[in-house]
This record gives structure tokens, C-alpha cells and sequence, in this order.
């Protein structure tokens, strides 16, 4: 019970951070993501359900406090945190890079999805100042997950996820 509170702080404080603080910090037309790597620090550390709540709670947070489009930010996150936490699950056991994968792989993903829905909702976007800004919110996102890693770790005891032993294809 003790660490779903601190998970859900953890989560709600980044969503928080996110709207009130890092959106406003814009280099090389980039925003580095907090939410987005706290979420997949949920998701290494809980497995994916957790990651996917994380994902959904903190990107509901961020709609509302942003007045967009409500659900866009929460169904980008949950599906990363579900993915992330699958990869936890199944490949990225044991391996001590696997975190940082996961935050730029999913960094590049959310962008993708974000224009996908943006798109499909007729939203005017545009591309250029997209695709010359999705290189460096990755390199923020890693560098990010260089400090809050350790610090969600520490925040939310350590606990490991239970990985599965062997996938097996059943014939």
C-alpha cells in the first residue's frame, strides 16, 4: 500500500513538474519529457499494469491541468508505460541499459503517436519544427533518466518487477 502512495506522488509530482516547470524550457525546439521517463521508471520498477496506470494517471493530470484535448497525453502514456513495462518483463531483465532504451524508444514513439492523433482529430500541425525537435527531446529524455532513474528507484524501495522465466510458443 505504502508503495502505490509513493509511486502515485512520484507520478503525480512529475505531471506537476512537467506543466508547471519543463514546459516552459524549450531548447533546440525541445521539450525534455519528465512525465514520459518517470512513467517508464513505474514501469521498469512495478511491471507493465503499473506503468500503464502511471501512464494514464499522470497523462490525465496533464490534460486537465493544460485544458487540451482530454485522453491524447493519458493514452500516449498508458501505451508507453504498458510497453515499457513489458520490455522490463521480458528482454530488458538484468540489463543495466535497458531503462534508457526503453525512455528513448518510447520518447520517439509518444512523438510519433502525438502527431498520429493530432493528426486523426484534424489538429493543424507542423511537420518541420517536429522533425527537427524529435533528436534532441530524445537526447533530454536519456540524459534526464540519468537522474530521475536513481531517484525513482530510491523513491520507490528498490522492489524489483518478477520477471518471467522463458517465453514459450505453444504449438
Amino acid at each position: 500500500m505504502i508503495a502505490a502512495v509513493r509511486t502515485g506522488v512520484l507520478v503525480f509530482v512529475a505531471a506537476i513538474a512537467q506543466v508547471a516547470v519543463v514546459s516552459g524550457i524549450q531548447v533546440l525546439e525541445a521539450t525534455p519529457d519528465v512525465l514520459l521517463v518517470v512513467v517508464v521508471v513505474v514501469a521498469f520498477q512495478r511491471g507493465a499494469l503499473a506503468g500503464a496506470i502511471a501512464g494514464f494517471a499522470g497523462g490525465l493530470v496533464v490534460d486537465v491541468a493544460t485544458l487540451g484535448v482530454l485522453g491524447v497525453t493519458s493514452l500516449l502514456l498508458t501505451l508507453a508505460g504498458f510497453w515499457a513495462g513489458r520490455y522490463a518483463e521480458t528482454t530488458g531483465r538484468g540489463r543495466t541499459l535497458a531503462p534508457y532504451v526503453a525512455v528513448g524508444v518510447m520518447s520517439v514513439l509518444v512523438t510519433a503517436g502525438g502527431i498520429v492523433v493530432h493528426f486523426l482529430l484534424g489538429d493543424a500541425l507542423d511537420l518541420r519544427l517536429i522533425g527537427s525537435g524529435v533528436v534532441p527531446t530524445v537526447i533530454f529524455d536519456v540524459a534526464l533518466a540519468a537522474v530521475l532513474i536513481p531517484f525513482g528507484r530510491w523513491m520507490m524501495g528498490q522492489r524489483r518487477v518478477e520477471y518471467t522465466a522463458e517465453v514459450e510458443v505453444v504449438v
